[in-house]
This record gives structure tokens, C-alpha cells and sequence, in this order.
């Protein structure tokens, strides 16, 4: 009986719910307003202060790219309520991809990969060690990140060191605090790890 109501729920779903599928190109009129945040300091700040600290303050720094090397071209606010076609973000629940016309829901992001689909073949690759997003019923989308870097701009030698070092304080001797923010560190990496892989 059960698998007879099953059956039959399922044929009378309608189509239209399952017609948008996973990077299917949005007509003109279906784009999505994307504004990338960095409430915080600009990614120059923080590689300035990387550069005047030490590895535990400031775990990503040896993988960060130099001062010299960002400029000033990294400003706190990335996108401004630019119109995009998608957006693939790495949330807390799962792996999520917004379009225009997405329910409204406010997602933890995780360390991972923020994808931007400006348009057909143009993509760019932002790594967000955290924050959130606010998919606003308004065909807008808002991610607050803590930090945000192009994917391009992170070394993959510096991040194998970076995550070794940390695994080797997470299982040393060191104390709690110690342990929790290498514990941390090491998810940051292997997130940053198997993006770069990706």
C-alpha cells in the first residue's frame, strides 16, 4: 500500500518545480543580485598584519600571498549588488547553489569554495574561510565573509606545510586552546587542500 501512494505521489508532482536544474543558464530576466562582503579588515590589512605576527596568530599566513603580490586591488566590498546567474557556495547544511527565484533561507558558510557564474563560461573562484549567506526573496543574495581570497591566490606547497604543521599541533602536547586552534587550522587547510584539488 505504501509503495502505491509513493508511486502515485510522485507522478503528480508538477514539472515546473523540477525544471531548474544544477547550472542551468538563467534567462536574462531570472538573474540573481549578488553583494560580496568583507565586514572586516581587507584582505591587505590582514596580510600586513600576517606579515607582523607569528604562524599562531595568523594560521594562514604562510599560504596567503605576499603584501607585494595583492596590492591594493582586494577592496572589502567585492560585489555590489551585481547581477549574476548563480552563485555555488560551501554552507554548513551542504553544498548549495543559488539562482534568482531561490527560497529565502540565511546559510552558515563553511570553509570551501564561493563559485560566481557571472555568465555563460564566466566563472570566478573565491576561497571563504566562513560567514553567512542571506538569500533574500527579492532575487538577492548577500554573503558576509570573514575573509574571502581568489582561489588562484594561494599556494599549494605552503598549504601542504601549513596543514602539516598543524596536524602536528592538534596531536602534540600543547595545551586545550592550543589544540582547538590548530584543530581549526587543520580544517581551514584541508578545505583550502581539496579546493585547490578540485
Amino acid at each position: 500500500m505504501i509503495g502505491f501512494v509513493a508511486r502515485r505521489a510522485a507522478v503528480s508532482v508538477p514539472r515546473v518545480l523540477a525544471r531548474r536544474g544544477y547550472a542551468e543558464v538563467a534567462s536574462n530576466s531570472d538573474k540573481l543580485r549578488l553583494s560580496l562582503v568583507l565586514p572586516h579588515d581587507s584582505a591587505v590589512q590582514v596580510v600586513q598584519a600576517a606579515s607582523e605576527t607569528d604562524e599562531r596568530t595568523c594560521p594562514l599566513s604562510a599560504a596567503l600571498p605576499s603584501r607585494e603580490t595583492l596590492g591594493a586591488r582586494v577592496e572589502q566590498i567585492i560585489y555590489s549588488s551585481q547581477d549574476v546567474v548563480q552563485v555555488n557556495l560551501a554552507a554548513e547544511s551542504g553544498d548549495l547553489g543559488v539562482l534568482a527565484n531561490h527560497v529565502p533561507s540565511v546559510e552558515a558558510l563553511k570553509p570551501g569554495v564561493l563559485e560566481v557564474l557571472e555568465g555563460v563560461g564566466e566563472s570566478k573562484k573565491w576561497f571563504v574561510s566562513g560567514g553567512f549567506a542571506n538569500v533574500h526573496p527579492n532575487n538577492s543574495l548577500t554573503v558576509n565573509a570573514v575573509e574571502a581570497y581568489p582561489l588562484d591566490a594561494f599556494s599549494p606547497e605552503a598549504i601542504r606545510s601549513g596543514l602539516a604543521e598543524a596536524q602536528r599541533v592538534a596531536g602534540g602536547s600543547g595545551t586545550e586552546e592550543e589544540k582547538a586552534e590548530a584543530q581549526i587550522e587543520v580544517q581551514v587547510y584541508e578545505a583550502l587542500q581539496a579546493a585547490l584539488k578540485a
